[in-house]
């Protein structure tokens, strides 16, 4: 039978038989693991509370790279604890300078037919090279590094035929914004979106990356594209062309949907605050004055995005009302950047070269201006992302940011550039990079690692662990929360909040800070409560701070409208248990400190669907569950940590 692309690495990577029906929970062998370092505490917390020595999956990987802005102890604890903990348990570590944790990955560890877990939303990036990446939180990379299979729903796989080529001045940005103006932040919810077709054979893996990498942004479960001569091509400039592999989806293979974009068709395309479906071009968007332009990180800091950003600026200067900065994703990109003059380009137009970190995309460092208006080539413009509320974010291409960079306002590089455009086609990514692995700590043999100790400063505080949900639940409303709250939003971004991650005492005193600062103190004055939410609720960040921190607040449930996949997971992970309302409707019914009452909340659970009474209002409403079996038992023993502990002593 033929098979599309996902199917095949899916069913290559079953733990047990299945028909890969969509909807139905299927179980992955995981080959590759990857953390960083603003959220990995937790993870080597709960992997030492499992009892385990050493990894079980063939790599894993802890990346120093989002946080490297020390503002006191608390960050440097934090990279200590990490790589004492990577000794000790068999992980490679990539030191602080070596880059952001996706473009590494993909450059140095990626190959064709793997399947890879992330503890970060970003991880389908490495989908660009004909992988299955998968975004999840925490506690799931601590599942699969004991060898415990992940469980996953089956999304249904669409089709996205490209056809034609882009246009100068066009980039693989405009082909994400388009996917995000077509489906928005949610439509990608339970899916795997599958880049295939003429036009998709004409991009690089570099293109590549921005497309699967923002894949994310609309809930996607992942993207992919196949593994070509493309691929190819960037594993040969990597120096390991012996592991690749080609892979294409079989020719009359079925989908569960299908999308046709011609790349020709495309103009250069701007998202407006504050979310990155918001989406419409550049020439007809309002002209305003921009403070700030941010080049570079994760998802557009490849070599080509650059180049071609520095080709822009090239003879030109920065606007003197304008600061510009570009974070480059790795050290070897900056190498190759360097030693093809584009560095030189880009210091003499007036930009600033930042560390070579994520910081900036999670507001650590290049906060906008008050009411700022930011330009900015990353991945999310949600209010405060940035770290600042009341900044005003926009998302564009490079070619894009450069332009507005030298004129100020919303510009195109045609604009700036006029027949001279055409130069930017002829950019392609290196024959070769410079390969240099010394950044990257090996593994020890287990002998020696056997012999580590962990390293552990003051402010890495033991992780929570909650009890199992008791029969009857009375409690209030300690928050109404309305559509589309982020991850941002529950626990937010920044140097300093980042810095508080592996003290959940500490750091659960800012949950939901700038949403509704007086949150903390009211959940806990509560004890017990209840949050209520919107469509789309959790969605960005896998943070799972976003979860351990209100159930150490005392929140047992979140009721919504709808949920974003990797939140809803961290809430089952994480003992808070996730409902759905099943008639929308009861939404506008409740009010915050409203007391509501579920009486038969275990017996109900493996029902999926509960009785909730408002005792305020006076009225019953139902609530559904969208659980596995598996989910419902994790729930009922009060979190994954306690179910996994119980599953690897019955030694199933």
């Amino acid at each position: 039978m033929a098979q599309n692309l996902s199917r095949k690495i899916l069913a290559a990577h079953l733990a047990k038989p299945s028909d890969l029906k969509p909807g139905e929970e299927i179980y992955l062998k995981v080959d590759q693991t990857l953390t960083h370092d603003i959220n990995a505490v937790m993870t080597y917390l709960a992997f030492e509370a499992i009892g385990l020595d050493r990894t079980q999956v063939e790599t894993s990987v802890s990346y120093l790279d989002h946080n490297l802005l020390y503002l006191d102890h608390k960050t440097p604890d934090d990279h200590i604890y990490l790589q004492s903990a990577a000794k000790k348990f068999g992980v490679y570590v990539s030191r602080p300078g070596n880059g952001i944790c996706h473009a590494v990955q993909a450059a140095r560890f990626g190959a064709p037919g793997k399947l890879s877990l992330g503890g970060d939303s970003h991880t389908p990036h490495g989908g660009s090279m004909g992988m299955l990446c998968i975004g999840v939180g925490g506690m799931d990379i601590t599942t699969a590094m004991t060898g415990v299979p992940m469980r996953l729903k089956m999304p249904q796989i669409i089709r996205v035929n490209l056809t034609g080529r882009l246009r100068p001045g066009c980039s693989a940005k405009e082909v994400i914004l388009e996917m995000l103006r077509r489906n928005t932040v949610k439509g990608g919810l339970g899916k795997i979106y599958e880049y295939t077709g003429p036009g998709a054979a004409m991009l690089e893996v570099s293109d590549r990356v921005t497309i699967t990498n923002m894949g994310a942004e609309m809930g996607a479960t992942t993207s992919i594209f196949p593994a070509d001569d493309m691929v190819r091509k960037f594993m040969k400039a990597q120096g390991r062309e012996e592991e690749f592999t080609e892979l294409y989806p079989d020719q009359g293979c079925s989908y569960d949907g299908e999308i046709e974009i011609d790349l020709s068709s495309l103009e250069p395309l701007i998202a407006c605050p504050h979310q990155p479906d918001r989406v419409t071009t550049v020439r007809e968007v309002e002209k305003r004055k921009v403070q700030q332009v941010l080049m570079g990180g994760c998802t557009n800091g490849s070599y080509k995005d650059i180049a071609k950003a520095a080709l822009v600026l090239k003879g030109h200067h920065v606007h003197e009302d304008v600061s510009c900065t570009c974070v480059v994703s790795s050290k070897q990109i900056y190498k190759q950047l360097m030693r093809d003059g584009y560095i030189e380009m880009l210091l003499d137009a007036g930009v600033r070269l930042l560390e070579l970190a994520c910081g900036p995309c999670c507001a650590i460092g290049q906060s906008p201006a008050t009411d700022g208006v930011a330009v900015r080539t990353t991945n999310r413009n949600f209010k405060g992302r940035a770290g600042n509320p009341t900044a005003q974010v926009y998302l564009v291409s490079p070619e894009t940011a450069a332009a507005c960079a030298v004129t100020g306002t919303f510009s195109t590089a045609e604009e700036i550039m006029g027949e001279r455009v055409h130069e930017l086609l002829a950019v392609e990514e290196p024959e070769a990079y410079p390969v240099d692995d010394s950044m990257m700590i090996k593994p020890l043999p287990k002998e020696e690692a056997a012999k580590i100790q962990i390293v552990r400063g003051p402010n890495i505080a033991p992780l929570p662990v909650p009890d199992a949900p008791d029969q009857r639940l009375e409690c209030k409303v300690s928050l109404k929360a309305a559509d589309n709250i982020t991850t941002d939003d529950i626990t937010p971004a920044s140097a300093e909040f980042s810095s508080m991650r592996s003290n959940i005492p500490l750091m659960s005193q800012y949950c939901y800070h700038r949403y509704d600062p007086g949150f903390a103190a009211r959940a806990k004055e509560l004890g017990k409560s209840i949050i209520i939410g919107g469509d789309n609720y959790g969605q960005g960040s896998s943070r799972e701070h976003a979860a351990i921190n209100p159930m150490y607040l005392g929140v047992k449930a979140v009721i919504a409208k709808s949920m974003a996949r990797i939140h809803k997971g961290n809430l089952v992970n994480h003992g808070i248990i996730p409902m759905l309302f099943e008639d929308p409707g009861d939404y506008d019914r409740i009010d915050q400190m409203d007391e509501l009452e579920i009486g038969h909340l275990r017996d109900e659970i493996p029902t999926r669907q509960v009785t909730v009474t408002d005792k305020t209002k006076g009225f019953t409403f139902k609530a559904r569950l969208e659980l596995s079996d598996d989910e419902v038992e994790v729930v009922l023993c009060g979190g994954q940590l306690r179910y996994l502990k119980k599953k690897l002593q019955e030694g199933s």
